[in-house]
């Protein structure tokens, strides 16, 4: 009698779509189910090489896994919101997400840019690591608790560049009076050393570098630099990239539109900006090889590499700003002390490992 009565409500619901027993059926399903719209903002011009694909790329791959039932329209700096925006513009929900850099919300939340990039800090995998497997993520979301977003890694970049100028740099007196575009606690140190730094998102870098608003700029590497032609308003091409020597992005979720969903989608959600954070990093790192040889061999650029001395100084500085931020607030000091000892514990075992065989020829 049980068994007869399981195959006549199977029957019924057979018969009004409700499951199926093959693929078709699933579709049919699937249809019937009201897809949730996102929107996400970004820093970046829209479809913007490495960047700008990331988040489109986020997008594609969560539509794909939820099989449609969420969808997430991205928009390009300015088409919703300034690319500097970004946070607030989650925090308040007019987006339920968006892609951008922790330092740029450096001024309303001082500790963010410990979750993008510190001078001769953390490298990408390094970084990697300590947010997913050394307590990084965990405190990257207490940080942005009290402002309604939930943040997971979105990217890197990998080791950048020092950035673009039109004099040498011989000693640090020649960073004196310099304007210089440049972000996170890499201004700051840059403000220490005399400079003068100025905040501009990237579609407004060349503009300004040709025409001398600023003097210098750094963006990110040879991919994006190429792509924004800022070899035909410098000549000098200088590394390392001190200032961000991997540089992490982020995804950020309007905690509220997050919770809402079911657990599948915010697995699915996980899951999907894990795997773009991993490929924006092994794009960066073969696209930057192939657009430095063309920088070089195409269009004549100089590759310069800064004076010991100079990176010594920046260096000594560097340390000194992060510990007065440390001593007087105590939300950094937590999260540094966090990634201090992290660095010191991977690098250490750096020697004996991957950095072991590096100078061997």
């Amino acid at each position: 009698m049980i068994r007869r009565s399981r195959k006549i409500v199977v029957g019924l619901l057979l018969a009004i779509g409700l499951v199926g027993c093959g693929e078709q059926d699933s579709e049919s399903y699937q249809q019937q189910v009201k897809a949730v719209e996102w929107k996400l903002v970004t820093s970046w011009p829209k479809g913007f090489p490495g960047l700008g694909l990331a988040p489109e790329r986020f997008a594609e791959k969560v539509n794909e896994l939820s099989h449609g039932r969420l969808v997430i329209r991205v928009y390009g700096a300015g088409e919703l919101v300034p690319s500097f925006e970004v946070f607030n513009a989650v925090s308040k929900g007019t987006a339920q997400m968006g892609h951008s850099a922790a330092f740029y919300w450096q001024e309303k939340i001082p500790a963010a840019s410990l979750f993008s990039a510190i001078p001769f800090g953390m490298t990408a995998q390094e970084m990697n690591a300590w947010l997913h497997y050394g307590g990084g993520l965990e405190l990257w979301q207490e940080l942005y608790e009290p402002y309604g977003v939930v943040p997971m890694a979105g990217g890197n970049t990998g080791a950048q560049m020092g950035g673009w100028f039109n004099k040498e740099i011989k000693t640090i007196a020649d960073l004196k009076g310099l304007k210089m575009r440049l972000p996170g606690y890499a201004a700051d140190v840059l403000k220490r050393a005399g400079g003068i730094p100025v905040s501009l998102p990237g579609g407004e870098l060349f503009t300004a570098l040709e025409t001398g608003a600023i003097d210098a700029t750094e963006w990110v590497g040879p991919y994006n630099d190429l792509a924004f032609g800022l070899h035909n308003a410098a000549r000098y091409y200088y590394y390392p990239g001190w200032q961000e020597p991997g540089t992490t992005l982020e995804f950020s979720i309007n905690k509220n539109a997050y919770q809402a969903l079911p657990d599948d989608l915010k697995k699915i959600i996980e899951v999907a900006a894990r795997a773009i954070n991993q490929d924006m990093l092994d794009e960066y790192m073969v696209k930057n090889v192939q657009a430095l040889d063309v920088l070089i061999n195409e269009h004549g650029v100089e590759l310069k590499p800064f004076p010991e001395e100079v990176l010594a100084e920046l260096k000594r500085l560097t340390l000194q700003l992060m510990n007065e931020k440390s001593a007087s607030d105590p939300v950094v000091e937590r999260i540094y002390s966090s990634y201090k000892q992290f660095l010191s514990d991977i690098r250490q075992y750096g020697r004996v490992s991957d950095n072991a065989d590096v100078n061997i020829d």
